[in-house]
């Protein structure tokens, strides 16, 4: 282990950060991805200091392979997009980078400023951007090169003895960002880790706060959940804290009410592996629901159209894209052994409704199989070639 220093104005040396090695850190290099590291070797070749941060230093240290790599630069965002052509700037109020490989999108932002608190969007240094951070799980640095851990804020002690720590004061964390609230109780479930009383009580009495979060971030949390194999230990976290209600009310109130619809609802979840399509992991959600509320008996057509909408009405406030949850109802009747042709949006006003394709005359029971000819429009049959025909007066 190393210690890293700082100078302070008047010259003398002052301790800033703890620097472990890969026998101290125990991350195993062959599961970080190696787009990840181009990225890192191509910005620190400019002359820019660039790290792994976050969850995926977490799950590295964990033994887990994340699916996500979040990277940290000293190079700004326009900086960042000259470095790399497949990349494009995201975001209005606060900036950062997307760089794409194939399928994959790795995040790069720009250390961040404590200037005007811990949402303040003006760009600083390393030491002041690690303060910004949640929880001190989330607040360590990996450096691929040269394989070390750099912590700022005793995350590695936090680690290694199972705790989750807020970084930024307890009385502001949650004022600042209500989301931190439904992320510490993901963190808890998915690490076995634990937080204080302090934390416990503090997310239970502003739990409310969670009311003000735009439907497109709890979507994306949601998301996150139920694309995760711990997707039912979450969610009864986040039950348990009074969150869930916030995230998806409908479902909350019924787990309240009926301790069968609760069962079941939890069981579809547990069953989640982490590694379905998004149709898969939304069926999850409103399979249960659907199984009480089509009659499973009447007409096909009808009835999911019904089940169209009344999942979209079920899953709010999320608002997850229309043909994921288009493909998550037809899953669903394909349990129930009812085939549904892949259906179109249109535009009514300001809403969207399906519409059902149906089935051609070779797929409907009794038909003749033959398909009916489109009447060509233009030349009538027989006319001459080069004239057309004479206008009705």
């Amino acid at each position: 282990m190393r210690i890293r220093y700082i100078t302070e104005n008047n010259g003398r040396p002052v301790k800033k950060a703890m620097v472990y090695t890969q026998n101290e850190h125990g991350i195993n290099f062959a599961d970080v991805d190696t787009d990840a590291v181009y990225i890192i070797e191509r910005l620190r070749a400019h002359g820019y200091e660039t790290y792994i941060v976050g969850g995926a230093v977490r799950d590295l240290m964990l033994g887990k392979k994340p699916k996500d790599f979040d990277i940290v630069s000293g190079a700004s965002p326009s900086r960042i997009k000259k470095t790399f052509r497949n990349a494009r700037i995201i975001g209005r109020r606060f900036r950062l980078v997307h760089v794409y490989f194939g399928p994959k999108t790795f995040e790069v932002s720009t250390f961040r400023s404590l200037k005007d608190g811990p949402t303040s969007n003006t760009f600083g240094t390393i030491e002041e951007d690690v303060l910004r951070r949640d929880f001190s799980l989330n607040a360590l640095f990996y450096d691929p090169g040269k394989q070390v851990v750099v912590d700022y804020v005793g995350g590695m002690k936090d680690i290694r003895e199972k705790r989750i720590r807020p970084i930024i004061p307890l009385s502001v964390i949650f004022m600042d960002d209500p989301v931190r609230m439904i992320r510490a109780v993901k963190y808890a479930a998915t690490t076995g880790f634990k937080f204080s009383l302090g934390v416990k009580w503090k997310i239970k009495r502003q739990s409310p706060l969670l009311v003000s979060i735009p439907s497109s971030r709890l979507t994306e949390e949601l998301f996150k959940i139920i694309h995760s194999a711990s997707a039912s230990r979450i969610v009864e976290n986040l039950e348990f804290f009074g969150l869930y209600e916030y995230l998806q009310p409908k479902a909350s109130e019924l787990m309240k009410k009926s301790a069968v619809f609760r069962t079941r609802y939890m069981k579809s979840l547990a069953d989640l592996t982490g590694s379905g399509s998004s149709a898969e992991a939304l069926a999850a959600l409103i399979r249960d629901y659907l199984e009480d509320f089509v009659d499973w008996d009447g007409g096909i057509m009808e009835n999911y159209k019904s089940a169209f909408f009344g999942a979209r009405q079920f899953v709010m406030p999320i608002n997850p894209p229309r043909a994921d949850l288009d493909h998550a109802v037809r899953l669903i009747f394909g349990e129930h052994g009812i085939t549904i042709k892949k259906s179109r949006f249109m535009e009514r006003g300001k809403s969207w409704f399906p519409i059902v394709e149906t089935p051609g005359p070779a797929e409907i029971p009794g038909g003749d199989g033959q398909k009916r000819r489109r009447r060509r429009r233009g030349r009538p049959k027989g006319g001459s070639g080069g004239e057309s025909p004479e206008p009705e007066n």
